[in-house]
This record gives structure tokens, sequence and C-alpha cells, in this order.
């Protein structure tokens, strides 16, 4: 310890060496506390400057001492951690120190003592500190990577201890006045910031014999990778295939691969998978993760060894993603005909014995690592009856043997109790094989019966629904689906094989609730599946396509169209048209009818307009037409300028039929007639106006883009093509103020039947009125004739005369009166019917009370068996004869 008389005797010297109007800062105070003064928080200070200039200096006697002895003085210094303000300088003093162990090895222990330092606290003096002197800390923090190459075996040590020591900060020794600790994270950060993770992994070049270092190193490596960005560091240094390259190493404690494979997933996670990929797609890392997994295969025992042992198997399946990867040692190995040996039913092994749950385990990896690999070994697959195994596997999977699965790992999810996760690989095993479209694997499947045994299976799970597991159940219906579709996609006897049976099935999946496809479970998938298979398998095979009529297949597609979800669409849009072509499908969609009585035809031409909107194509309020030179140009294309374009390659105009709907609208309703469609509205007249010249429209962008093409390419057409050029551009522009002309008389039309529409509602109204009018005035002289004796008389007087103006006044020969007066009448209304009726004998109708409609369905009251009679005639008034 300095005593502050010693320290200010120094300054004194110092000074008279230094120019006092120097602007650098001359001396670094800090806080050193003395035995004395450790209760009172004193600090003293020391002249960083002083330290490095004499670390600098050389051939000096007594030099050496001299320094070794500031430099421990520092270290006391600094006992309880580092401000930030003064890092720079101490990191310099450190590399100064690390420089002179090469010719002076006494400096080792002068640079361990300040690399331990670093494992201490960082202080700061004010909150903006981190900030201020961020750059320099990252930096700092660099140096202690650069330090590795320093051959010392306990320095290098205590610099990835040090480094660890980020990752579990601790509080200061002692509290020093004035300074409190730096962010936790701040060290990470910085670590980060300096590159540190490059450095480090460039060290382990270094380390080839030095099994304690390498272990060291993998740990500071093993916590850098928690980071993204260390990570990103790690692999441009190629981290993935020196880790991977040396996990054969001589290591009795176990840790290299422990630690190995943490990174190696770490890496895969947080950075790029593709480029991860590549590094370990060499024949020198294939080689180290196959020993590894046979070592690990034969000689593990533990949970620990076998949870390594999964993951270098799941990191292996990964890499044989790559088409690059040199899998041929696979081949050698016999590596498909040894996963094929868990692709059977379980029996008990005798040379090794696993539990059920072990083999299980072994099992699902197995076919899943058969998922990935198989596709790049398709001989090897086939010389092994790959197929033929897989089917048999199938077949015990769909069996009723009893058979307890424990699910217990991340393959066997959804799998307790039952063999869907067994069934679920298998599939997904056999969809990779199809869909490689490689017509020797996909003949063999046929050949033998595939096609049925997946009809089956389907059938076989529709009958037995498992709400519990619904979502693998779902999975499975689509790999299902996907393998029927890839085996009968261009084969029309495949075809006919799937047959009504086939169809069926597709059937029963349209018919699902569409409010499930809300329910993220996979019943999108599932539908997309089905429509794959609508097309792969139904369309072209002129007898399932009649089925797929007969069952009402067609208002299946047109109910899902109807739910307005765009991801469907086009897909079905795809299905219609070429279903189109078969005659008896137009009568199908016309007969169709959605919510409020929709047609067909209309929602298709609603599906158009909304469509239009969403590609921001030109339309005024009633959809009509605005500029009649690009009718149908979208936002897109008004954006995109016209350039040059090899023959070869697709011009804008031509790309737009392919990338939405509406050439797949024009083609249906073409199909359709355009003139007989039913239930359409006027705004459902004004769009197909347009919809029935798309072809032309279409036809008049593309010449256009023609026209300008060769403007931009300075090009000069013979006088032939200019007026041809210009005859098309003029033509097409008339169409379009044909359609727009045509538009407009069909909204006048529609306005002046809206007038006359509102004019009949109107006069009904007025008939109502007039109606309850004259409703109220009869009813208020019945009220006065029936309240007033005077306005009774008056009536009734009025009456009389009616009567009597409307009889004969000469009556003729031998005619009979009839009077009609009833004698003692006091009314003024005329007198209802008269109508005369007969008693009807009980026997006929059971009893007075008996209904005779009703009666016919029950027992008689009494006697004898109940008769329908002859309705009752009702006279209508009393007859009067008038003589002739």
């Amino acid at each position: 310890m300095w005593t502050e008389k010693a320290a200010a005797t120094a300054e004194a010297q110092e000074s008279g060496c230094r120019n006092k109007s120097s602007l650098s800062r001359q001396i670094l105070v800090v806080g050193v506390v003395t035995e004395d003064d450790e209760a009172q928080g004193v600090f003293k200070p020391m002249d960083l400057n002083r330290v490095i200039r004499l670390l600098e200096e050389t051939n000096k006697d007594g030099l050496e001492e001299k320094q070794l002895k500031f430099v421990k003085k520092l270290v006391q210094c600094y006992q309880n951690g580092l401000p930030l303000r003064d890092l720079a300088q101490i990191f310099k003093i450190l590399k100064l120190c690390a420089r002179k162990i090469k010719n002076q090895p006494r400096f080792v222990e002068s640079a361990y003592d300040i690399i331990k330092l670093c494992g201490l606290p960082f202080l700061k003096k004010k909150v903006s500190d981190e900030i201020t002197y961020a750059e320099d800390t990252a930096n700092s923090i660099a140096l202690l990577g650069d330090l590795m190459k320093i051959p010392s075996s306990e320095l290098r040590i205590q610099i990835c201890k040090c480094i660890v020591d980020f990752y579990h900060a601790e509080p200061p020794k002692k509290h020093i006045p004035g300074y409190q600790q730096a962010s936790s994270s701040y060290k990470i950060q910085m670590a980060e910031v300096g590159g540190l993770a490059k450095t480090m992994v460039q060290a382990m070049t270094l380390l080839e014999n030095q099994l304690v270092e390498k272990l060291w190193v993998l740990k500071v490596l093993q916590h850098l990778s928690t980071s993204e960005v260390n990570c990103s560091m790690m692999m441009k240094a190629q981290a993935a295939a020196e880790i991977c390259a040396h996990l054969n190493d001589p290591d009795p404690s176990g840790q290299l691969l422990f630690r190995s494979s943490e990174i190696l997933w770490n890496l895969l996670e947080k950075s790029s998978k593709e480029e991860i990929l590549q590094q370990l797609s060499n024949l020198e890392c294939l080689l180290a993760l196959k020993e590894v997994f046979k070592n690990l295969f034969m000689r593990g025992f533990s949970h620990y060894d076998r949870q390594l042992r999964n993951d270098i198997l799941v990191i292996t399946t990964i890499i044989a993603q790559n088409p690059e990867a040199p899998m041929i040692l696979l081949i050698e190995g016999k590596v498909i005909l040894a996963l094929f040996t868990y692709v059977k039913k379980p029996e008990k092994q005798k040379t090794i014995e696993w539990s059920a749950a072990q083999y299980e385990e072994l099992q699902l990896h197995a076919i899943a690592t058969l998922s990935s690999v198989a596709p790049l070994l398709i001989e090897e697959y086939m010389s092994c009856q790959g197929n033929a195994q897989v089917l048999a596997f199938l077949e015990w999977c769909e069996s009723e043997d009893p058979f307890f699965s424990h699910g217990n790992s991340f393959h066997g999810t959804g799998g307790r109790g039952n063999k869907f996760a067994q069934m679920r690989y298998s599939l997904r095993l056999l969809r990779a094989m199809v869909y490689l479209e490689d017509e020797t694997v996909n003949t063999d499947l046929c050949e033998k019966g595939t096609i049925q045994k997946m009809i089956g299976i389907f059938k076989n799970i529709i009958s037995k629904p498992n709400e519990k597991e619904e979502a693998i159940v779902l999975e499975i219906q689509s790999d299902i689906l996907l393998i029927l579709s890839g085996l009968c996609e261009h084969h029309i006897q495949r075809k006919e094989i799937f047959g009504t049976e086939g169809v069926d099935i597709v059937l029963h999946v349209m018919k699902t609730d569409p409010r499930k496809l809300q329910s993220g479970l996979g019943y999108n998938v599932l539908l997309f599946s089905t429509l794959d298979s609508i097309w792969c398998c139904i369309l072209g095979c002129y007898p399932s396509e009649d089925y797929f009529l007969e069952k009402e297949g067609i208002f299946l597609l047109l109910d899902v169209l109807a739910l307005n979800q765009k991801k469907f669409c086009n897909l079905i849009l795809g299905i219609m048209v070429e279903f189109c072509d078969n005659p008896k499908t137009v009568a199908h969609v016309n007969a169709w009818r959605g919510k409020k009585d929709q047609t067909a035809a209309s929602l298709l031409i609603k599906l158009w307009r909304k469509e239009e909107k969403e590609l921001g194509v030109k339309r005024d309020k009633n959809g009509k037409i605005i500029d009649t030179k690009k009718p149908l140009f979208t936002s897109f294309q008004e954006e995109q300028k016209i350039i040059p374009l090899p023959a070869n390659c697709p011009s804008i105009a031509v790309m737009d039929v392919s990338e939405n709907i509406r050439a797949k609208i024009y083609a249906i309703l073409g199909k359709l007639d355009f003139e007989n469609l039913p239930g359409l509205s006027a705004e459902d007249f004004v769009t197909l106006c347009i919809i029935h010249r798309y072809l032309d429209f279409k036809i008049g962008e593309i010449w256009n883009e023609i026209h300008e093409e060769t403007k931009l390419e300075k090009l000069r057409p013979v006088t032939t093509d200019k007026k041809a050029l210009e005859a098309i551009t003029t033509a097409s522009e008339n169409i379009g103020k044909m359609v727009a002309s045509l538009q407009s008389e069909i909204i006048e039309s529609q306005a002046r039947q809206d007038v006359q529409n509102e004019q009949k509602v109107y006069a009904k109204i007025q008939a109502t009125h007039k109606q309850r009018e004259l409703a109220n005035k009869s009813w208020e002289n019945f009220l006065a004739r029936t309240s007033n004796a005077k306005t009774l008389k008056k009536a009734k007087r009025l009456q009389e005369k009616a009567v009597e103006a409307s009889r004969y006044h000469e009556r003729p020969q031998n005619a009979i009166f009839h009077p009609t007066d009833i004698k003692g009448l006091n009314t003024t209304v005329p007198s209802g019917g008269v109508v005369t009726v007969e008693s009807t004998p009980a026997r006929l109708v059971g009893g007075p009370l008996a209904d005779t409609d009703i009666a016919l369905k029950k027992l008689p009251i009494r006697g004898g068996a109940l008769q329908r009679v002859k309705a009752v005639k009702i006279e209508d008034a009393p007859k009067k004869s008038i003589p002739t």
C-alpha cells in the first residue's frame, strides 16, 4: 500500500517532467482503501500512465522487478472491481505484460492476475458510463480472445473462467463509495460487440492435444452460443465444422461430446440453418457423427447417454435434408437396412434387452430418419424391399392386435395407448417416397395394392372417430390423400382403381362442418389435400367424374367456394374449369343455390368484383370501366414500367393471367353460356359485360406491351405492321368504349325500373290508404245508424226504396211470388244465406259430437263401422220462380 505522503512525493517528481499546460488527462485516480482508512472508504490515487510508460521501457537494470512490483500494486488497487473509465488503460497494461511473456516468463503471473480481475464486476461512476465507454469496453474484452494465442495452459484456463463469469455475475465484495455495479448483461453485450465469439472459435485450432483447455473453450462457446449475434459470428468462423470434426477426440470425462452437441443445437436454432448444414455436409463431419452414434448406441446405458444418442441422430437427420450431403457413407454402412430392422411388429429382443418404451422410441426415430434419408438413397431403399416392409407395418398399425404404446418421446406425441405414432411416421415415409415421382417406386407401390390399402385405412379411421387425438388423425388423413394423389396423377388406370370408394372418402371430407376450418387442428390442410385428390384422382376419369356429380360433389365445391376464403378459391376454380368439360356439369352448377337463394353465376361474379378490388382495378361506383384503353389494368401493372424482355419470358400482362382468379372465372362462365345465367342483378350484369370481353381486353393488353417494347428498343415496324398495330390498338379501345356504353344502358335501364317499382309501391300505399278511409267511413255510418234513431229510419227508407226499385213493376202471368222481407226484422243490413239442414242418422256419423274426417280414423263411439257421406248441400238463398 502506498501512503499518502509517498503518493504526493511521486506526484511531485512526475509533474516536473510534464508540461502543465497539457490538454490530456495527466493523473488517473483510482480507489485504494488502506487498512487504517477502510472503514472511512478513503480513495488513494495511482497513475496508470506511469505504469504504462514503465512497462514500455527496456534495457535498464532492475527494471523487471520494478515493473512486476507496479503491476502487483495495480492488482491490489482493483481487487474490488474495475471502473469502466480505467478499463482501456488496464487492458493496455495487460497487453504489454503479454508481450513480455515470451522472453520474460515471470510476466505470466502478472497477466494471470490482471485477467482474474476481469471476472470482477465492472464499476460505473455515472449512469452514462456504460454508453460513454462502450467502445473501450468492447475492445478490451475482445483482447481476451487474442490472448488465447499465448502458449500458457494456466493463462488460457483463467481467460475461459473469466468469460464464463460474465454469465454468472456476482455483486462487488465491498462497496466503494461513488461507484455502482454495471448492469449484469453489460459484459455479455460488449462481448457480442467486440466479436469475442469469433476469436474463441479460432482458438480451438490451437488446442489440438490440450484436453483441459479444449473443454474450457467449449464451455465458453456453450455460453456464448446462447446469443444469436454470437452464433452468427461463430458460423462465419466455421465453428460447426470445427466442433463436429473433433467429436470423437479422447475424453474420459464425457464433457466434450455433451458441450459440442449443445453448441451444434444452438447454432442450428439461432443462426442460418442452411449455412450450418453446408458446413456439416462433409465426409469428415459425417464420419465423426457416425462413430459417435455407433459408440453411444452400443455402449451407452444411462439416460444421459440415450439423450446424447438421440441428439446426434436428429442432427444427422437434419443434415440428410441437404441434397449435397455425401450420405453415400450410409450405403456402405447399410444404414437403410439397419433402420428397417425397426419397421416391424415389436418383438422381444434376444441379444439386447430393451424396455417397451425404449424400443418404441428407437422405432419411431428410425422411421423418422428413413423419411429424410430414404428419398436420397432410392436404390438402397428398393433393394431392402422398402415398400413391402412399410405396407406390412401399416397392416399391423391398422390391426386390432393389443398394443400399449408409451408416447413419451417427441415422435410419440399423441400416440399413448394406440398405434397412431407408428402409422403417422410410416405414412410420412410413403409420402416422401411417392413425391419423388420415381416411376419404379410408384409402380411397385401400385402393384402391391397401395391405393386400395390407403382407401381402406381412411375408411377405418372414419368409422372410429377419435376426438382426443383429432389433430394427429387429421394429419394421417391428409397424408393418405396426398399419397393417393401422387400415385394417381397422370395415370387413368390408377384413377379407375381409386374409383367410387375413393370418391366417397373425398365427399366425406367435403361435408365437414365449415366452422371446423377455423379450429387450428388441421382441417385446412385436410381440405387442401382433398382438393388436390379431386384434381389428381378424379378429373380425367369419366366414371369417377359422373359418380362425383351424382353425389352432388359440385354442390359441395360451390359450398366451400361460397365461404369466401381466398386460400381455397384458386384451387376450387381450377377444378371447376376442368369439370366443366364434362357436359353434365353445367346443369349441376346452374341448379346450385346458396344462402339467400344465390346462384353460382352470381357467386362467381361477386368473386370477380372482390378480386378486382384487391388488385386495385379502376372502376366507378357503379362498376363501370373508367379507362377504356386499359380496362383490366391492376395497380401493380400501373406501377410497373414496361421493359423489353426476351421472347421466352412472360410479360406482366401474361403473368397476370396466372396470378389471379379472373381467367378461371371467365372460363367457367364461358362454359355456362354468358347469355343464360340465372339469378343476376343489374350490378352483376354490369360486371358480366367486362367478364364477357376478358379475352379481347387481355389480347389488347399484350399487343399494347408489344407496341411499347418496340418503342423502348427504338425499333421501327414496317408500314404494314405499323398499321396492323394501330388497328389492333384502336379495335381494343373501341371494344372498351362499347362495353362502357352497354354498361351505361344497363345502369339507366335499372334506374328507370327502380323508378317504376317505386311508383308501383307508392300506388299500392295510396290504395291501401284509400281502402282504409272507406272502411273508416263505413264504420262511421254504421255507428251513426246504431246510435241515432233518425239516421236509422233514414237508412231504412233508403233501403226500402232500393228494394222497391229493383222489383219488376209488371207481374207476369202464372208467376209465383216469394216475399223477400222477413217480418219483425229490425236491421238495415243484408241478411245472410239461409241453409236448410236435415238431421243425419247417428249410425252414419257416430254420434252428435263426432267429426266426420277425424272419426274415420277412430273407432266409432257406438255401433257399426263409420261411413263417409257426401258433402252437405248448402243453399245460398231461397229460390224464387221467375215466370217466363
